[in-house]
């Protein structure tokens, strides 16, 4: 995988559920910019942000070994 996983549960919800509903407003016509929805969706779903691994961020709660 490219990218390691930074971003955590509800930061995960909040991402997909917010990327949904842009898209779906893209889909019913309220407008072109609604389909940047599609980047808080993708990063839900894969689990991992881009601009979060730039700047060295991270949502997911540390692993305890």
């Amino acid at each position: 995988m490219m990218f390691s996983t930074n971003v955590g549960n509800l930061d995960r919800t909040i991402r997909i559920v917010l990327g949904a509903l842009l898209v779906l407003g893209a889909l019913l016509g309220y407008g072109l910019w609604m389909w940047i929805g599609v980047i808080p969706l993708i990063t839900g779903l894969m689990k991992t942000c881009p601009i979060y691994s730039l700047l060295g961020m991270s949502t997911c709660p540390r692993k305890q070994g």
